[in-house]
């Protein structure tokens, strides 16, 4: 990690600003960004301010990233929040059939 300070011993010095530094990576990280595009972020904060832009596209696009990853979890929650309303209702009446509805040939469609 470039941006952090080193002694000549190799001892790495670290200040307050290394922190945000390492906290933004682990942002990153954890939102599945990999870690050559990581190194290409921290590449481009080193440049400087005329990198601002190119660094905001990484963030807008991972952020629309992260919100369909967001949409498809919320999608899977409400299947397993039905499941569980199904089997707790099974379970208070003993048996699935409570969920089974039959159309008017008195055949059961589930």
């Amino acid at each position: 990690m470039p941006f952090i300070d080193k002694k000549e011993n190799g001892t790495r010095i670290s200040k307050d600003e290394d922190f945000e530094g390492l906290s933004i990576i682990a942002c990153m990280k954890k939102s599945g960004v990999p870690i050559k595009d990581i190194k290409k972020y921290m590449d481009l904060c080193i440049e400087g301010d005329n990198t601002l832009k190119e660094r905001m596209e990484i963030f807008l696009e991972r952020k629309k990233t992260v919100q369909k990853q967001i949409e498809e979890l919320n999608n899977i929650m409400e299947t397993i929040d039905h499941k569980i309303w199904y089997y707790e209702e099974a379970i208070k009446a003993g048996t699935e059939d409570i969920h089974r509805k039959c159309n008017d040939n008195n055949k059961q469609i589930i």
